[in-house]
């Protein structure tokens, strides 16, 4: 179904195009009764402006097609899923640097907080009237994203959720990253590797992929469920170690899991990597970090963004092209906490 246009309202209410216009940008030239006429018109029809779109259409000469706004700011809507997790930073770094460049603002909320309030967690931001809108990272009900779609356009970024008419999707290769930590760990010669895995269907991928990886190694796979966090990595490492076959290796599905799993080896008098090999995955400022120098997953966060803009600014121009999906390719950065197992260096 096609989103209410201005000549829609003008139509219902019975009016011009142009005095929809000035009821819109606030004008006090327009009697009373036109002005109700018309506000009730845009509530019963829903009709939401689209500075985006306005400001295209009268700046087609553009050689960029670069979104300026008259008598408006172009604002992107962008759905982080958890704030609290590092990688979003350099994803956003990379959004906000291509959206600030072609004249659009972020307007950030936290999914988080509106899933544990009961919030809506698209509608603010049509009441709002973005012109767009960004979905960071796995949400538990993506579904409703395309009857958003209908409305505006949407890019999905980070994560790989099944696809929806209209909806964009920009994320990392998470089965090629899965694969390649775990050939690392399997190259310096571990054989009881568990993998603290995730939710959504990021954590799937990483999942399947490392227990593709095993099996092809003639490796059993040890899986334990996680949930993303950094206790949950800690609580989860604590039962692997606490087996009498315990992992030489653990690889977590994000580096947030990964400090838990350090944490839980240091609390049980294990030294890494001499004792354990800790591996995570997402390359965050956390990995970085001198006294954890984590070996990980790069997942070009910062590319992630910036594709994902594009992908917005291209809908923006092209409304109603085919839906795609990009991966960004990630690359292993090995650092201080993965060596051979402690039997093969005695």
């Amino acid at each position: 179904m096609k989103p209410p246009t201005i000549r829609d309202v003008a139509d219902r209410a019975g009016v011009s195009k142009s005095l929809v216009s000035l009821v819109l940008r606030g004008s006090g030239q327009v009697r009373q009764e036109k002005r109700d006429a018309v506000l009730r018109a845009v509530r019963e029809l829903g009709y939401r402006p689209n500075a985006a779109a306005r400001s295209l259409s009268e700046q087609r000469t553009l050689p960029h097609s670069r979104l300026r706004s008259r008598g408006g700011t172009p604002m992107v809507g962008v759905l982080l899923n958890d704030l609290r997790n590092p990688w979003y930073v350099d994803l956003l770094d990379g959004l906000n640097s291509l959206l600030h460049d072609n004249g659009l603002h972020m307007l950030l909320a936290d999914a988080r907080l509106n899933r544990r309030a009961g919030h809506d967690l698209t509608g603010p931001f049509l009441d709002f009237g973005v012109d767009g809108l960004v979905v960071v990272g796995t949400l538990p009900d993506l579904g409703v994203l395309g009857t958003v779609a209908e409305r505006i356009p949407v890019v999905v970024a980070g994560a790989r959720e099944p696809e929806l008419p209209g909806v964009d999707v920009v994320a990392g290769d998470d089965e090629a990253g899965a694969r390649q930590v775990t050939e690392h760990l399997l190259g310096l010669g571990h054989r009881r590797i568990a993998h603290i895995a995730g939710y959504g269907a990021v954590g799937e991928l990483r999942r399947r992929s490392f227990e593709a990886t095993m099996r092809a190694h003639g490796a059993e796979a040890l899986v334990e469920a996680g949930d993303m966090t950094e206790e949950g990595g800690y609580r989860t490492t604590v039962r692997l170690l606490s087996r009498p076959d315990r992992p030489t290796a653990v690889f977590a599905v994000n580096d947030i899991s990964s400090v838990g799993a350090l944490s839980a080896a240091e609390e049980l008098g294990l030294r890494v990597p001499r004792d354990l090999s800790v591996t995570g995955y997402d390359n965050t400022s956390i990995a970085r970090l001198r006294h954890v120098w984590l070996t990980t997953v790069d997942t070009a966060p910062h590319e992630i963004g910036r594709r994902a803009a594009r992908c917005l600014l291209d809908r923006f121009e092209r409304p109603g092209t085919a839906t795609r999906t990009q991966l960004a390719v990630p690359t292993l950065e090995v650092r201080g906490t993965t060596a051979a197992p402690p039997d093969l260096t005695g």
